[in-house]
């Protein structure tokens, strides 16, 4: 599997998998509108990109310091997928959204709660670090690295902002919340499979 394949591959599943983020937009969507949504959305992928930024630093260091340590990391990032592979796979598609608390959020607070509960948010943090565990090497050039982050971003604005948009409409909140059942059925079922290969493929 190439590197390429492997980002797209972790970061679509990972992105779609229901969490946090999942609840702050359908939240912000379903009471303000549209616009509240996609300024969620930004909020988000611009959160990604501060994981992005210090995984690459310490990945970095790791493979500059310990071959040992950086394949224990690689290994534990593997675990990570499976575990989140498995906890999607069991859930069962409503997630919690606090429709209380109408108070109307202005666009800087729109997109400072997505970024907030991105940074804030573990998982986001073990998905970064465990994707950049599996597919970076000491050949990896940093462009390219950073391609890998901005791509992460770009996959969570767009999906996000699908999101926003299903859900500032009424009629399809029912929808995708259902369809989110058979969702994640199939992405926790990738994630873990994906997870157990990466973990006995041979590192860089």
């Amino acid at each position: 599997m190439t590197e390429v394949l492997a980002v797209a591959t972790i970061t679509v599943l990972a992105v779609i998998a229901p969490g946090a983020d999942f609840a702050m937009v359908v939240r912000g969507s379903y009471l303000y509108g549209r616009r509240t949504g996609l300024l969620g959305a930004a909020g988000v992928a611009a959160g990604v990109l501060v994981h992005v930024a210090y995984t690459m630093l310490g990945v970095g260091l790791l493979i500059a310091s310990s071959a040992f340590l950086f394949t224990l990391v690689k290994l534990v990032g593997a675990a990570y997928l499976v575990y989140i592979g498995v906890r999607t796979f069991r859930t069962r598609g409503e997630v919690a959204v606090d429709l209380g608390n109408k108070t109307e959020l202005t666009p800087f607070a729109a997109l400072r709660a997505g970024f907030l509960t991105n940074v804030l948010n573990p998982k986001t943090t073990l998905f970064v670090v465990s994707t950049f565990a599996q597919v970076v090497g000491p050949g990896t050039p940093f462009a390219q690295q950073a391609g890998y982050g901005l791509f992460m971003s770009l996959a969570h604005l767009l999906w996000f902002g699908v999101v926003a948009v299903f859900f500032s409409q009424d009629r399809m909140r029912t929808l995708m919340l259902r369809g989110q059942k058979v969702l994640n059925k199939v992405v926790g079922a990738a994630l873990a499979g994906l997870g157990v290969s990466l973990a006995f493929a041979p590192s860089h």
